[in-house]
């Protein structure tokens, strides 16, 4: 039998990691399983010496919160959750920081809610914090913000959070772990004729028919939320692995060939952004540059403020605008790094002009190449 072929988690440059409650608290005590962190911030020494960027996504912190209130066991209501999640954040993050720092790593901690990864404004301030810590070398501890979302505005589970953070960074790996080492055919707790599937390039009925439920009171992701996450992620370019977490270096054993699930994305995180930029986008308004700007654009450089003629129509900083010649010609579609009247302020400026002119240093390129899609004519 030829053996499956996966992706290789060493190969990873930006890294997502999702660990959920079950792995971090002990349900009982409401304690957190410091033993099990000071493993991954081991992992995640290693994997920043191979320089690899790593985010962590995180579970509980109502699982915590809750015992150090005195909540009884079961379902919450959603005052209790945020008065849970209040209290056990702190804990949780203060953990992390002491795990990180034994090894001279800073952790710093993000809370989102759902608007944050759809609202556009709010989308690219999170996207540009999280890449000024990474650019840092700090890790990300994200979580939801359970302390301010009601059920209208919550994510529901952090398998889906982790993967708009995968998506919204451009990340090329996402690596759930969890009490499972991957998915199977059946439940493998119920059915001992369950086999595992090592890989997964298309989440078809079968694949979708095989989707457990979730394991326990402070758990809110089963089988199902994992496909949801991994559909998420594959769309956005990035490769999603389903591996223990219930180990002492869970990275590392994965590294070393344990076994786990991979779902393979077909494109690249760039690819895929470029093709939603595309396609999936209107357009608010355009900008005109010169000969000089579309020289450089086709040489693949990024958009600099001297180089546009004129700005028409009204948008905000992060939505979509097309680019034209002075000729008229189409030449591409972006994302502008400033709004409308920020850009028609700065437009023919120098880059070294931009603070003096808006009294704010932004981003030296009205679109960075990164956010740009050209014509294939161009």
């Amino acid at each position: 039998m030829t053996p499956v072929t996966t992706p290789d988690l060493r190969q990873a440059r930006r890294l997502v990691i999702k660990i959920g409650s079950a792995l971090l608290v002990d349900e009982a005590a409401g304690a957190i399983q410091r033993a099990r962190l000071a493993g991954l911030a081991e992992d995640v020494v290693q994997l920043h010496s191979a320089g690899v960027e790593v985010m962590i996504v995180t579970s509980g912190a109502i699982a915590v919160g809750r015992r150090h209130l005195g909540f009884a066991v079961g379902p919450l209501k959603l005052e209790e959750k945020q008065a849970a999640a209040a209290c056990g954040q702190v804990r949780l993050a203060h953990a992390y920081q002491e795990a990180l720092a034994a090894h001279q790593i800073m952790a710093a901690q993000i809370l989102l809610t759902i608007d944050d990864t759809e609202e556009r404004r709010r989308y690219l301030n999170a996207r540009n914090t999280i890449n000024t810590l990474l650019a840092a070398r700090a890790v990300p501890i994200i979580n939801e913000n359970d302390t301010v979302a009601t059920a209208e505005i919550r994510f529901g589970d952090n398998d889906r959070l982790a993967a708009r953070v995968a998506a919204m960074m451009s990340a090329d790996t996402l690596l759930l772990l969890s009490t499972i080492d991957g998915m199977y055919s059946a439940d493998p707790s119920r059915d001992s004729a369950a086999e595992w599937i090592p890989r997964v390039d298309v989440i078809t009925p079968k694949i979708e028919a095989a989707a457990g439920s979730a394991g326990s009171a402070d758990a809110s992701g089963g089988m199902q939320t994992k496909l949801a996450a991994a559909r998420i992620a594959m769309a956005a370019g990035c490769h999603m692995v389903i591996a223990r977490g219930d180990v002492e270096r869970p990275v590392a054993a994965l590294s070393a060939g344990a076994r786990c699930t991979w779902f393979v994305s077909k494109a690249t995180p760039r690819a895929a952004r470029k093709k939603w930029i595309a396609g999936s986008l209107q357009p608010r308004g355009m900008l005109t540059i010169d000969a000089g700007a579309e020289a450089a654009l086709i040489a693949g450089r990024s958009l600099l403020p001297a180089g546009v003629g004129a700005v028409e129509g009204e948008f905000e900083r992060g939505e979509a605008v097309t680019v034209k010649g002075t000729a008229g010609g189409l030449i591409g579609r972006g994302l502008s790094a400033y709004s409308a009247e920020d850009a028609r302020r700065i437009m023919g400026h120098k880059t070294g002009e931009i603070e003096r002119i808006l009294g704010y240093r932004g981003r030296d390129a009205i679109i960075h190449r990164d956010d740009l899609v050209l014509e294939e004519s161009a």
